[in-house]
């Protein structure tokens, strides 16, 4: 088990201290009025319980229900638990990631990484049904849906690679300029292709090589990174 804190992620934090104090002298003050429907000790306890779990002071609400020997009434006298405070506060933004790795072979750091990896894992599933333009198809032999299935997983691992080539070559900066509405953007996959989308390829002819006539500055920027030539495209 790992425990880490996680930039920008906090747990749901309890209610104003106002709210907390504003229902538990509510709860005081009407214990033995005309307007207690129950004033039993054990009726007590249970709404104390109410909120408790409404405000979610469970393990840091201390309180004592009663009956006055002189009047009868119930009592219940309260307070919170400081020291459980301090410690909800300690805690406040980490997390614990549980893993089988082997301590050995990957350590606290190395355990984050993979876990905060698993959103590219996820946004290539929606590839899938995104770019990659994955249609059901009927197949009946185990084989063609054997060769369905490596086909699309070969077009997926070229799309994953151009966008990490394409961020390698541009490290440190994380932004290509002009890929997105003329401005500067992250490249993704998704935005290169559509940025390739728009080159034009004459096939060969003869002796000549296919080539890609004048690509626009952005278009020629990408294949410069991705090391292709206009003029002898693979």
């Amino acid at each position: 088990m790992v425990v880490g804190q996680r930039p920008g992620r906090h747990r749901q934090p309890r209610p104003q201290a106002g709210a907390r104090h504003d229902d538990l002298d509510r709860l005081v003050r009407g214990l033995g009025s005309r307007h207690d429907p129950d004033p039993d000790p054990d009726a007590v306890t249970a709404r104390l319980r109410v909120i408790a779990t409404r405000r979610k002071l469970a393990g840091v609400l201390k309180a004592t229900a009663g009956t006055d020997p002189v009047t009868g009434k119930p009592t219940l006298a309260w307070s919170f638990d400081q020291a459980a405070l301090d410690a909800e506060a300690r805690t406040d933004g980490w997390d614990a990631l549980l893993t089988n790795l082997d301590p050995a072979k990957a350590d606290a750091a190395e355990i984050l990484a993979r876990y905060k990896g698993q959103e590219v894992v996820e946004r290539r599933y929606g590839s899938f049904k995104g770019p990659l333009a994955v249609a059901p198809m009927f197949l009946h032999p185990n084989r063609r849906i054997a060769a369905l299935i490596t086909v699309i997983c070969l077009a997926l691992l070229v799309f994953c690679l151009v966008e990490r080539q394409v961020r390698r070559a541009i490290a440190p900066a994380d932004k290509l300029d002009g890929l997105w509405a003329h401005r500067p953007a992250k490249p993704t996959s998704r935005l290169l292709f559509t940025a390739l989308a728009r080159l034009r390829l004459l096939p060969a002819s003869g002796p000549d090589p296919p080539i890609v006539p004048q690509p626009p500055p952005l278009q020629a920027r990408i294949l410069e990174l991705l090391k292709v030539d206009a003029t002898r495209p693979r």
